[in-house]
Order: C-alpha cells, then sequence, then structure tokens
C-alpha cells in the first residue's frame, strides 16, 4: 500500500464504523494559552472533553498535522539522528466524545492493523497502564481483559505511569492508556531476544505506533486530578511510523513519505543518500523532516521570529540550514526548492501548502540567506576568539550561540577542524543563567478554577447589545505574575468581545450589588471567554451588570471595518496575490500585515486610500450573516484566512457582494459612513514577503491630522517663511555644502599629515612603526592616511589613537609581508587595546578597529602597542 492509500484506509475505516470525518486543525494554536503548536490530534477537541462546550459530532476521526519541539513533548534533537521521531508529523486518530469507550476502541485498533492493514499479529505488543498509588490511581483492568480478548498474554504487557498514562501539557485533559507496538526486527533477532523486552526501551525497530488514550480526568494547576463528567477515547497512530511497517521499511525515512523529497535533495546538492548514519546522512533526514514542519507552520499563519512560537520556527529553519552548511557543501540557499515537493505531495490532504507555495518559498528563501550570512559572520569570530592552551572560552561560545545561532556542536566542529577545543563547562553555566533569567522573567502561574455555578455554554451577546443585566459568575481563577495577582471570571453569558481575529479584547466593568469591578481585558482560552478584572467580588450570588465601554468599542468596530475595506482595496491595487496575514484592531489605530514582495510606492497607497474613502462615503450597509453553512459561504465567494479553523457553520461579513465579502467573528460598524475617514500613516517590510501597513481612522485621523498641522506649524514658526518647502530644500543644501566643505578640509588635513608622519617612523624590534594619536580627523580619513603610509614605508605597521568629536577609535594597519612573516595580528592587538578605551572592536589581521568613549585612554594604548611588536 501507498502512503496515501494507508491514510485512507484508515478514515474509510472509521467512516463505516459511524465517525465524522473533520479536516486537520491548523498546527498553530490561536486560543490556547497552554499550548504554542498543535502537539497532538485531540488539541482541537480540548473543549469538548472538559464540558466547555457541546459536542456536535461524538464519534470523529481525522488526519492532523502536529509539531512536537518545544515544552513537555520535545523530540528535536532526535530528529533525523535516529529513524522515527519527526518534528511535524501526521497523527491518525479517531475519538469518542463521551459514547464508545475502552471495549470499541480496543476492537477496532486490532480489527484495522490485523484485518484491513494485515499486519503479523506476532510481531504486536500492547501496554496497558499499571496504576500509579502516590496519585491514588488504579491499573487498568478493563483494557487488560478486552486485550486478552485479542492477544496472547505474553504480548501484553504493563506499563508505569510515564509510558502508559497520557497528558497533553501540564494541566488539562488526561488518562490512562493503551499503546500498540511494532517489533520490526528480523526473525534471527526475535528469535534472540523477544520483544517483549525491548517495548518502551527505546529500539529503533521495536516502535509504538498507536496509542489509545482514555480520557478519564483533568489535570489542575495544583497538580491534582479531577474526574471528568464524562470518558473520552482520544487515540493517536503516528502516520509515518505505521506507514514503515506496512511497507515493511527499517526506517520512516525510506518509506514514500520521504522518499521524493530525499531524492530531490540528491539532485539539488549532487549527493547520494546511502542509509547510514553518517552526518551526510543525517543531514539529508533532518533536511526532508524539517521542510515539512517549516512549510506547513508558515502556510498556518506562523512567521519566523525571534520570540514565542515564531522563534521555534526560525530555530528549526537554522538547524536544517546548519546541516547542509556543515554536511552537504553547500553555502547557497537550498531549503526554499523543497517547497514544492512538500505542496505536491500534500496537495490532496493539506491544501493550503499549494496555495501559498510562492509566499512560503520567499520567506524560508530570505531567512536561508540571513542566516548563511550570520553564520559566516560567526566564522570570522574565530579569529578573534579568546584562546589559551588551545582552549576556547565557554562565555565567548555561549555568545557565538546566543548572537550568532551557532550551537555548541557547530562551535566544537568549527574548533576541531582548527585544533582547538571548547570550554563546556563554562558554555553550560552561561547557558544557564541565561535560561534562569528568561524564566525569572516569564515566570506566570495559573490557579485552578473555583466553580460558582454549573457551566454550559458560555453565551456571548456582544453583536447586538453592549451591557447584560443578568450575568452570572460561572467560576474564577488567580493569575500570578511578576507584576503581582490578577482575576479572571467567567459569566454564563456577556457583552464582553473576547480577543481574536487581531481585535483587541474589550473593557469596561462588572456591577454586582454596587461593587464595581474594572474589566481589564478579555480573551479566549479556547472556547471560553475569560474576563481580566482588577479583583474579584465579595459575593458570588447575585447577578452581575456587565458593561463594555462603549466608545472603545464603537472606535475598535470602526477600525476593524476599515480592516476588511483595505483588505478588498489592496487585493484591487497590488494583484490577488495578496492575503492577509496578521491584524491588530484597537481602538486607536489598525495595523495590517499583507503577502506582498516589494515595498508600496506612493501612487499605489494613494489609490488603496481613495479605493477606501469611496467606499467609506459610499455609505455601504453591513451585510451580517450568522450561523451560515460554510459551503454557502464558500459559493458566495468569501475570503478565507489561511491558518484559520472554520466550522461548519460561519459568520460573513458583507459590505457590498461585489466588493467585500470575508468570515470573520469581529465587531463592525453597521454602515462604512461611520468609519469617518481612513489613512494610511505607514507601510514596512516585518518578514520576508510580508509588508505591514499603519492606518488611522475617525478621532484616530484627527488625533494624526492635528499632530502633524501642529509638527507643521513649529517648523513655520523655525524658518519664519510663508514658503516652508523650499526653505526646507534650501537647508538640506547649505548642510550637503557644509559637508563637501568639510570633507575636503579634512581631506587636506590628512595630506598635510602624511608627510609629517613619514619623518616620524620608528622602528621596534625591527618593524617600521609610525604611532600617533590624532585629533579632529573622522574615521574615513583617517583609514585612507594609514593605507597611504603603509605605501610609502613598504613595510610597517601604522596604530593611530584617533580622537574625534569626543569619540575614541584605536586604528592599525599591517602590511602583508609582516602578517605572514611575523604573524602580526591587527584584530587580535585592537582586541586588547579597545580596554583602554572601555569600548571594543576587532578586524582582519592587516587591518582593525576599536572604539570606545573613553579619549583619555588613547595614550596608554598607543604606549601598550609598542611593547606587543616582537
Amino acid at each position: 500500500m501507498t502512503s496515501n492509500e494507508i491514510r485512507q484506509a484508515f478514515l474509510d475505516f472509521f467512516k463505516s464504523k459511524g465517525h465524522v470525518i473533520v479536516p486537520s486543525a491548523p498546527i498553530v494554536l490561536k486560543d490556547d494559552p497552554t499550548l504554542m503548536f498543535t502537539n497532538a490530534g485531540m488539541n482541537q477537541f480540548k473543549d469538548l472533553f472538559l464540558g466547555n462546550k457541546k459536542a456536535e459530532y461524538t464519534q470523529i476521526a481525522d488526519t492532523q498535522k502536529c509539531l512536537r519541539v518545544s515544552g513537555k513533548h520535545n523530540d528535536l534533537e532526535e530528529v533525523g539522528v535516529d529513524t522515527y521521531h519527526h518534528t511535524m508529523f501526521e497523527m491518525l486518530g479517531n475519538w469518542s466524545i463521551g459514547e464508545y469507550f475502552k471495549p470499541e476502541a480496543i476492537e477496532w485498533s486490532w480489527e484495522l492493523l490485523t484485518k484491513v492493514y494485515k499486519l503479523d499479529k506476532s510481531r504486536l505488543y500492547v501496554t496497558v497502564f499499571e496504576g500509579d498509588e502516590k496519585e491514588n490511581l488504579p491499573a487498568s483492568t478493563i483494557a487488560l481483559q478486552e486485550w486478552k480478548k485479542y492477544v496472547n498474554e505474553d504480548h501484553i504487557l504493563f506499563g508505569n505511569k510515564k509510558d502508559n498514562f497520557w497528558e497533553m501539557g501540564d494541566t488539562g485533559p488526561c488518562g490512562p492508556c493503551s499503546e500498540i507496538h511494532f517489533d520490526n526486527r528480523n526473525d534471527e533477532e526475535r528469535e534472540a531476544i523477544p520483544g517483549s523486552q525491548l517495548v518502551n526501551k527505546d529500539h529503533p525497530q521495536v516502535i509504538e505506533i498507536w496509542n489509545n488514550v482514555f480520557i478519564q480526568y483533568n489535570r489542575k494547576a495544583d497538580g491534582s486530578l479531577e474526574s471528568l463528567p464524562a470518558k473520552h477515547v482520544d487515540t493517536g497512530m503516528g502516520f509515518e511510523r505505521l506507514v514503515r511497517v506496512i511497507q515493511g521499511k527499517n526506517s520512516n525515512y525510506d518509506t514514500d513519505v520521504f522518499s521524493g523529497t530525499i531524492e530531490a535533495i540528491e539532485k539539488i546538492t549532487g549527493l547520494k543518500y546511502e542509509f547510514s548514519d553518517s552526518k551526510k546522512d543525517v543531514a539529508f533526514r533532518v533536511l526532508s523532516d524539517h521542510i515539512r514542519a517549516i512549510s506547513f507552520t508558515i502556510a498556518d499563519g506562523q512567521l519566523p521570529s525571534n520570540t514565542g512560537a515564531g522563534y521555534v520556527i526560525r530555530r528549526i529553519l537554522r538547524r536544517a540550514v546548519r546541516y547542509y552548511y556543515s554536511y552537504l557543501n553547500s553555502n547557497q540557499p537550498l531549503f526554499y526548492k523543497l517547497v514544492n515537493v512538500i505542496a505536491n505531495q500534500f496537495a490532496n490532504v493539506f491544501p493550503e501548502l499549494k496555495a501559498q507555495q510562492s509566499f512560503v518559498e520567499k520567506v524560508i528563501f530570505e531567512e536561508e540567506k540571513t542566516f548563511l550570512k550570520t553564520l559566516e559572520s560567526g566564522l570570522k569570530r574565530f579569529d578573534n576568539l579568546n584562546i589559551t592552551n588551545n582552549v576556547i572560552d565557554g562565555r565567548e561560545a555561549f555568545e557565538l550561540y546566543d548572537t550568532y545561532g551557532f550551537p555548541i556542536d557547530l562551535t566544537n566542529l568549527i574548533a576541531s577542524e582548527k585544533g582547538l577545543k571548547v570550554d563546556e563547562e563554562n558554555f553550560k553555566i552561561a547557558l544557564q543563567e541565561q535560561k534562569d533569567r528568561s524564566r525569572k522573567d516569564a515566570k506566570k502561574v495559573t490557579g485552578d478554577w473555583v466553580e460558582i455555578n454549573e457551566l454550559k455554554n458560555v453565551n456571548f451577546i456582544g453583536y447586538d447589545n453592549l451591557s447584560s443585566e443578568d450575568s452570572k459568575i460561572i467560576k474564577y481563577r488567580t493569575l500570578t505574575n511578576k507584576d503581582g495577582d490578577i482575576y479572571q471570571l467567567v459569566l454564563d453569558k456577556t457583552p464582553f468581545y473576547a480577543e481574536g481575529g487581531g481585535q483587541v479584547g474589550d473593557i469596561g466593568f462588572l456591577n454586582v450589588d454596587g461593587d464595581f469591578i474594572k474589566v481589564l481585558d478579555t480573551k479566549k482560552e479556547n472556547d471560553l471567554i475569560i474576563h481580566f478584572v482588577d479583583r474579584i467580588p465579595d459575593s458570588f450570588s447575585s447577578n452581575v451588570v456587565a458593561e463594555v465601554d462603549a466608545d472603545r468599542r464603537k472606535s475598535v468596530e470602526k477600525n476593524h471595518s476599515a480592516t476588511h475595506l483595505l483588505h478588498a482595496a489592496l487585493r484591487t491595487v497590488l494583484g490577488d496575490h495578496v492575503h492577509q496575514k496578521g491584524s491588530l484592531v484597537s481602538e486607536d489605530y489598525l495595523r495590517f500585515d499583507i503577502s506582498h514582495f516589494q515595498k508600496m510606492t506612493d501612487e499605489e497607497i494613494e489609490k488603496v486610500e481613495q479605493i477606501v474613502n469611496d467606499k467609506i462615503r459610499e455609505d455601504i450597509k453591513l451585510q451580517e450573516d450568522r450561523n451560515l453553512p460554510i459551503e454557502e459561504a464558500k459559493k458566495a465567494g468569501a475570503m478565507m484566512l489561511f491558518g484559520e479553523k472554520y466550522g461548519d457553520s460561519v459568520r460573513m461579513i458583507t459590505f457590498d457582494p461585489n466588493y467585500s465579502r470575508e468570515l470573520c467573528g469581529g465587531c463592525h460598524v453597521s454602515s462604512t459612513g461611520k468609519i469617518g475617514y481612513f489613512k494610511i500613516i505607514s507601510e514596512a517590510a516585518i518578514a520576508a514577503g510580508v509588508r505591514r501597513i499603519e492606518a488611522v481612522t475617525a478621532n484616530g485621523f484627527d488625533k494624526y491630522l492635528k499632530s502633524k498641522l501642529n509638527d507643521l506649524n513649529k517648523i513655520s514658526e523655525q524658518f519664519k517663511s510663508q514658503n516652508i518647502l523650499k526653505s526646507i530644500e534650501d537647508l538640506i543644501q547649505d548642510n550637503k555644502n557644509l559637508k563637501k566643505e568639510i570633507e575636503s578640509l579634512n581631506a587636506e588635513k590628512a595630506s598635510g599629515l602624511q608627510s609629517d608622519l613619514l619623518k616620524s617612523v620608528v622602528e621596534i624590534n625591527g618593524v617600521k612603526c609610525i604611532v600617533s594619536h590624532l585629533k579632529n580627523i573622522d574615521a574615513k580619513n583617517a583609514k585612507t592616511l594609514a593605507y597611504n603610509l603603509l605605501g610609502s614605508i613598504a613595510s610597517g605597521v601604522v596604530a593611530f589613537g584617533v580622537e574625534d568629536n569626543g569619540k575614541a577609535q584605536i586604528m592599525i594597519a599591517v602590511t602583508e609581508d609582516l602578517v605572514k612573516s611575523n604573524g602580526i595580528h591587527a584584530g587580535n592587538m585592537v582586541k586588547e587595546l579597545s580596554s583602554f578605551i572601555g569600548g571594543g572592536g576587532g578586524g582582519q589581521a592587516f587591518f582593525a578597529t576599536a572604539g570606545g568613549t573613553d579619549t583619555s585612554g588613547l595614550t596608554n594604548a598607543l604606549e601598550k602597542f609598542k611593547t606587543m611588536i616582537v
């Protein structure tokens, strides 16, 4: 069977058992603060397990894109080194939301594996939970009895809490699990050592392929477990591992899931993959794995960055670059060339990548290009590292890691090529210090919910009402961070809009029997609307009057509706390749990120503004369709955002069916005329292929216009002229003329110095040297002077202490013959001398500079220089 046939057979099997097949959720999570990425198939059903939301379907199956490279489930360093770990992987899963439980789940697992996939029963082993006394958890006797119906007892094993109690994170739904393992060894090896002795022992050929989790508990923030109101089944089967055992391969990478990508890497690099543990072959596996993770996360809306989820993606991408740079003899971008292979392979499974292929390629290409330059810069830093007894200082190795992205293994590799070692102990100390600082800065403790009333469904009424007279508090909890305590409340119904879709959360107040409590923010956790408040009320029994800050909400609505008009205008002016890549809609301004590969011209910006303002003046009425079947929305041509998860019913916002029609959960004006006026105030690049537009409307535009007019009046007062533009142009020209005069005078001064300095040549240990303390000469002319002097003395060293505008600089230039014959190294010299001027610097062997702020140290620095010529 091909991998596509194996996937389809799974979905068809569970469809025949009454399951509804649902699409994969985005790999990037937006409304769950406990996770960055979807790390298991059950993530999108978390609220159903907790009882926070009523299930539309009670039996579900799908294939889910998952990513495990951060937090509790972190497999990154094993990826590519072994044959069965991955960053992004597919998880085939079937779920029961309060319907069937252990008997059906176990029966169907065995039926699918042995009758549909026809796996050898003698190679299958199953595990059940042995219980845990500390947590008062019983052994899974029901699962044991069910397995005995199908499996010999010597193939049933008990597992401890680590192996057979599944938890998605530090908190949340969890329960005992029953794993299914496959022994992929040859008959001779199986005869020598039974597979039962190798289950969960990290043997590369005895691997877990399926996990049946029986969700019974909720792990609370204090570590305790509470029973859930209903019992659920959550299964996950690693697709890549399943394909491997069905296709009879020894490695996941030998299957048709990865073979096409590996062949593409062979063509690009001219190297051959040889199925070994060599660094070269590890690099092949790393690239073929990582391109999937990077491509799908970018397609789902997460761009590489320096923080949060974006940093995780950048880290994976850079790991791939390091591997091809170090082991595939490539110093040019090549990773982006693999996107096409993945897009075509998954076109019918996860079509979002094919739809954005060129955009994803561009982002990856630019990231590769930037990091390759960083690697080159880091390699140059090796010439200036502190090395004692052939050992590189550990803290400097950490600086290479922290600043240039060099992992310790790459530093070790380059060091070994140069006959050096790295002080790894001090590297680890510096790394731990950084982790401790980060942990301290990010420390946040979320308490457990205190239940007040039973939760059925949170009812959001904020589209139609900005207040509620009779809400009830369902539950509350405390959130502690470095700034102190704040509190979170959940109401049974609320007019407060929770942050989402770029729109900020509402603020306002809650009135509990005359006790006014500020609502500081409103956010979503999965499908739960949470109010952040400054304190909790004294009483929980009374009805709550919930009041949204109406003026703020109206300003937000104007900016949100403006983003829809802007999106349509951008696609009209720039082209249909423009897609929204992020947004922020606040009361003061709007921010809109789009896929576009070049700076917008002034003419394009003006045209976009004109279209939007024309639509505002038309005063187009809002057309809102709630609970619209998604197929009808698609037929209507509604704009759908990549990376968003849509249900069977959606909300469609239309401002003129022929102009703007989008799926959106946010708040909007009743007609476009209420927006008032629209003005773009900035447009800039924020990532490869992504431009950011910032704009204002209504009151925001009034403030912007007033600020600009105030600035203009102040400028006019300074020039005391009616023709301000002419005055500024004259000032700019005068400034240019003065700069030319200064440069000319400095050049004349340097030229005059040259003949005087040639008379000051001294010999130090047989080396001609010119040493001088220069004042009021810029760095450019000082460098020219140094090279001219070297040309005149043919062989020697020039050392300047330059003092200009209160700043100090040390400059050393060396002729090439002395670099080779005497080993004189300008970079090493200035690095040592920089301490005299309170600064730092470096450079190459023949020319280097160091800058600082202490001009008084220049004299001593030059004296020290004289002792360094040996």
